[in-house]
């Protein structure tokens, strides 16, 4: 039996389920009255990590946004890891909005897990590696106080469990 225990602390989007969720907007959009003639499209930019949302005015790119945050918490997405700029009005009286993907914990998110961990003096080891955090201790008990704690914050993020051992 091994004498440490861990579990890794990630934030991860299942990119499949977003592009799911986007072409599901897109018909709904193309189907609805009130787009009609708005010339609304999502795209989705897997390698930038974003989503870009564009249509004729501001009103119908946030509408847009909306059946497409509908859409994805219906397929369980955390739309906490999703955030949106501020909508631009471009040339040719379009309106355009970008929308982030967040994948993986930001590094001041992870100085404030762990902080907020050694605050409360817990017996565990708290260490940052890239975009996640990995806590280890010889107890379950102790891990799983950090677990309950954790569940318990806001860190901005959705956050999830891997690799409990």
């Amino acid at each position: 039996m091994a004498s440490d225990f861990s579990f890794d602390l990630v934030s991860e989007v299942d990119m499949n389920l977003v592009s799911e969720s986007v072409h599901i907007a897109l018909k709904e959009i193309l189907n609805r009255f009130d787009f009609k003639d708005a010339k609304a499209t999502i795209e989705l930019l897997e390698k930038d990590k974003k989503l870009d949302l564009r249509a004729v005015d501001d009103y119908r790119v946030k509408a847009a946004l909306d059946v497409l945050y509908t859409r994805m918490a219906k397929r369980g997405l955390p739309l906490k890891n999703f955030a949106k700029g501020e909508v631009i009005e471009a040339l040719g009286q379009t309106a355009r909005l970008e929308v982030t993907i967040q994948a993986g914990i930001p590094m001041d998110k992870a100085k404030q897990i762990v902080a907020d961990i050694k605050a409360k003096k817990f017996k565990v080891n708290a260490s940052i590696q890239a975009d996640q955090v990995r806590v280890s201790s010889k107890s379950k008990d102790e891990l799983q106080s950090v677990m309950a704690m954790i569940r318990a914050g806001d860190y901005g993020v959705s956050l999830q469990f891997k690799n409990f051992r």
